[in-house]
């Protein structure tokens, strides 16, 4: 699973005081029941990390390396719809024959459709899918491979259900909270460009400020926590502005595309993009960042030294907690300028100047 091995996707949540070390025995209770006699309900409960279908949750399997390790198993048949379909299409040619019909009305077709239900359904395998979770009890925060709105609706419920703990979602306005104190939902609408499409975006902003500082101000940024890291934005790019919508550009050179200078001109500002956070030109996390969210995809850690398993878990889970300190570190300090009506204003048109400035691969070729 994600969390052992291979790149990482998640999303952060703010845990309220602490959670206790025999929590493990209330997800026990919450363990996903039998699937033998599952039909179209969909059942959830909680597993082991082992695999979808382990069910032995006690003190030495949910706690591995100190960390909360446990996973939202979700199991339901389905019939594959052009299977569906088929079966569907037969029957209703059996019924026509038989009826000496050369069609199926509407209410025929209905109650065909249910009767191959009824009878393709418990002899479909269970389909499972995992969400998976771990929190670290030493930075209280818990991250979880719920990524869509769908799976952050049934993490939560869930989690809160069993555990009796509500947990916080990082985005950004409670991570502005969290980590400087501001409220980011009453920021005074910005813009880079003109000011009939400012609007209050603070995870885009923070994005944009992140590339203005990886171009034009070295990019590097010492953090108080973690030292100095190198940050660098790269594609593929995703711009958006409620009124204008969105601006994809993948293919060839993203950062020096026409597109992307227009985009910046017109007032777009950056939903998504690639994020490199690096120190001491050893250790690179790299990830998309999804800036509405604070959801992270595809996050590749520094190479783990340890040999076994549970060291390898170890040192990855300590890389994220590094990795986070500089994210939310980042965060933190862009909230503060963005908060300050004076530094806030002398940054935006440093970075009105630097868009402007900001060279295209046409401009380039015709130079």
């Amino acid at each position: 699973m994600a969390f052992e091995s291979g790149s990482v996707s998640f999303r952060m949540f703010y845990v309220p005081g602490s959670i206790p070390e025999t929590i493990h025995e209330k997800f026990a209770d919450d363990v996903l029941g039998s699937i033998d006699h599952l039909l179209d309900e969909e059942l959830h409960g909680w597993v082991g990390a082992r695999h979808l279908l382990d069910r032995e949750i006690h003190e030495g399997s949910a706690w591995p390396s100190g960390f909360l390790r446990l996973t939202l198993c979700q199991a339901q048949r389905k019939i594959p719809a052009s299977l569906l379909r088929a079966e569907c299409r037969i029957e209703e040619m059996v019924w026509m024959q038989a009826e000496h019909r050369d069609y199926v009305n509407r209410q025929q077709k209905t109650e065909i459709k249910q009767q191959v239900i009824e009878k393709l359904l418990p002899t479909m395998p269970p389909q499972l899918k995992g969400i998976d979770f771990c929190y670290d009890p030493k930075a209280k925060l818990l991250y979880a491979s719920a990524l869509s709105d769908a799976q952050l609706d049934a993490f939560q419920l869930n989690f809160t259900k069993t555990s009796e703990i509500k947990i916080v979602p990082v985005d950004p306005v409670s991570a502005a909270w969290k980590e400087a104190q501001c409220r980011a939902d009453q920021w005074p609408r910005w813009s880079f460009a003109a000011e009939q499409w400012a609007d209050t975006a603070p995870g885009r902003e923070f994005l944009m400020w992140l590339w203005y500082m990886s171009e034009a101000q070295g990019g590097e940024v010492a953090l108080p926590e973690g030292g100095t890291f190198a940050v660098l934005v790269e594609g593929p790019l995703l711009f958006d502005q409620e009124e204008q919508g969105e601006t994809a550009i993948r293919k060839g050179e993203p950062m020096l595309s026409a597109e992307t200078r227009a985009a910046l001109l017109s007032g777009k500002k950056l939903r998504r993009a690639k994020l490199t956070l690096a120190r001491g030109g050893e250790e690179v996390w790299t990830c998309t960042l999804d800036a509405d969210t604070f959801v992270i995809r595809s996050l590749k850690l520094p190479q783990t030294e340890a040999i076994d398993a549970e060291g390898r878990f170890q040192e990855r889970m300590e890389m994220i907690d590094t990795f986070q300190q500089a994210f939310l570190g980042l965060y933190s300090t862009f909230c503060k300028l963005r908060d300050d009506e004076k530094a806030c204003k002398a940054l935006g048109a440093e970075m009105k100047a630097w868009m402007a400035a900001r060279p295209s691969r046409k401009l380039v070729e015709a130079e």
